[in-house]
């Protein structure tokens, strides 16, 4: 039996940050520009930088 806590579905739901998941920028990251990832996912282009500052830093 798997016991599942708030802290658990919380600290999973936040996986992503401006509503962006992190694999699937990592992945487009490589191919796209800042504008086209900026237009991808929605976000501007200050957003983009500062996911890609945060996944430096990972």
């Amino acid at each position: 039996m798997v016991r599942n806590s708030e802290k658990g579905n919380v600290s999973h739901a936040q996986r992503d940050v401006f509503g962006v998941d992190f694999h699937d920028f990592m992945v487009k990251e490589q191919n796209n520009s800042s504008i086209e990832l900026a237009s991808e996912f929605g976000i501007s282009l200050q957003e983009v930088r500062n996911l890609k500052k945060h996944l430096n830093r990972s």
